[in-house]
């Protein structure tokens, strides 16, 4: 190859669409800032995306840039790298939508390809696909493999930083190489359509990778382009597969969904229904849940209900079956806010309706403690990771500004501060001095 030749170079065998593909996968650096540590921090990291639009909008993970970051760049296929911004990230699929600086763009005379959406729901296990990005950092890789499952469930909590994921849909998956740095980068048909966006790999395994499938995405990505975010409804109900219990609760196959949690506080529990109920229909719309990969589509059908609708929920209690009307509220994360008080040593997040709920606390005041600073206040003081402060100055915490306030007031004139806060479920006192 000659001196001076494009990135990609693709022989005339390659499909057009491919190759027209491989031009709009970019890299992606990520300068974020974090908390965790009793202190305020950067991090780097390195991620892959695709350009989907003339206009420069580009998707990657929710893992890759979030609202934490503070810079971003992006490398494209000609090598040349160009600031953009997130226009929205959505961390219950794990999507982000970011933008180029098309000002510097054109200033510059640059120009870029872009990708199209395939019909994931058209895949079936051992077709080919492609996974392109920028595993450790080698960017411009192509990686080939089959699906090798279209409908992949993970069971248990799955997270990003904390913050929820995978609740709402299955993933692709593939035998295609995907490792660190590949994430938020297309998995593709031979013919160069994005069926899906690589986001995890199993480390330690062999050909064991994941993507949100590309339906998913099509729906994530016209939200953020419309309001920046997707809102969706919470009812606080969480369904388990009924697969070998069905005739535990005299129940034909294939109906209905065993109801294993309901937070406490939440519409459902005001609206009566318990733990052990078995959830038969939505509206009237019959819930089948034998099997996990069948859960999250259940859960997706409530929390795509508008906030504020009412759902009839058709219940099986024992040998009764009754209707609750419950009506719904806008999904929140656990996650709060967060902040460090480098005075004190000491990083916090704001405590959520959500984590009070899961957690049993008796309302969202006060900040969950995230991080202490090893010699500084807080860690002299006793304070650690997991405690929950409701009060400063016997004043209830009920924002990061009013912490914010007291850690200005402690840092322009030193002097002892009394912090209450509640550890495994006992109020115990700290005094944070000078």
């Amino acid at each position: 190859m000659a001196l001076g030749a494009a990135p990609f170079s693709a022989p005339a065998a390659v499909s057009r669409g491919f190759t027209q593909l491989l031009d709009a996968v970019v890299r992606i650096d990520v300068q974020q800032v974090a908390f965790d540590q009793g202190t305020r921090r950067f991090e780097a990291s390195i991620g892959s995306g695709v350009v989907l639009s003339s206009d420069g909008l580009i998707l990657t993970n929710a893992h890759v840039a979030s609202p934490q970051a503070v810079e971003i760049n992006v490398t494209l296929s000609n090598l040349e790298r160009v600031g953009a911004r997130l226009v929205g990230w959505d961390h219950w699929t794990d999507l982000a939508l970011l933008k180029l600086d098309m000002d510097e763009v054109r200033r510059r005379h640059l120009a870029f390809a872009h990708a199209e959406f395939g019909d994931s729901e058209k895949l079936f296990p051992g077709e080919t696909v492609f996974a392109v990005g920028t595993p450790y950092g080698l960017a411009r890789t192509v990686t080939r493999g089959i699906i090798s499952n279209t409908h992949r469930y993970f069971e248990g909590d799955l997270d990003i930083d904390g913050y929820e994921t995978g609740m709402f849909n299955t993933w692709l998956q593939t035998d295609a190489a995907i490792n660190p740095g590949n994430s938020g980068g297309p998995l593709v048909t031979e013919d160069g359509r994005v069926i899906g966006i690589t986001s995890r790999s199993y480390l330690g395994a062999s050909n064991l990778g994941f993507a949100i499938p590309a339906n998913v995405a099509k729906v994530v990505v016209a939200g953020l382009v419309r309001n920046g975010s997707i809102s969706r409804s919470y009812i606080g109900v969480e369904p388990t597969a009924l697969q070998d219990l069905e005739h535990f609760y005299s129940l034909a196959l294939n109906t209905g969904a065993l109801l294993s949690n309901i937070d406490a506080g939440s519409p459902a529990a005001r609206a009566g229904v318990k733990v052990g109920d078995i959830l038969l229909a939505i509206n009237g719309s019959k819930v089948d849940g034998r099997f996990p990969e069948q859960l999250p589509p259940i859960q997706n059908s409530i929390a795509s209900q508008p906030v504020g609708a009412t759902l009839g929920l058709t219940i099986k209690r024992g040998p009764q079956t009754m209707t609750f009307a419950v009506t719904t509220e806008k999904l929140e994360s656990s996650v709060g806010e967060e902040g460090a008080f480098e005075s004190w040593g000491l990083s916090v997040r704001k405590v959520s309706r959500a984590y009070a709920r899961e957690n049993r606390l008796p309302d969202a005041t006060g900040v969950l403690v995230i991080g202490v600073r090893p010699g500084f206040p807080a860690d002299v003081a006793g304070l650690a990771a997991g405690d929950v402060i409701t009060t400063v100055n016997r004043q209830p915490v009920t924002s990061l500004d009013m912490l914010k306030a007291a850690h200005e007031a402690f840092a322009a004139k030193p002097a002892p501060a009394l912090f209450e806060a509640e550890r495994d479920r006992r109020v115990a006192l700290f005094i944070l001095k000078p």
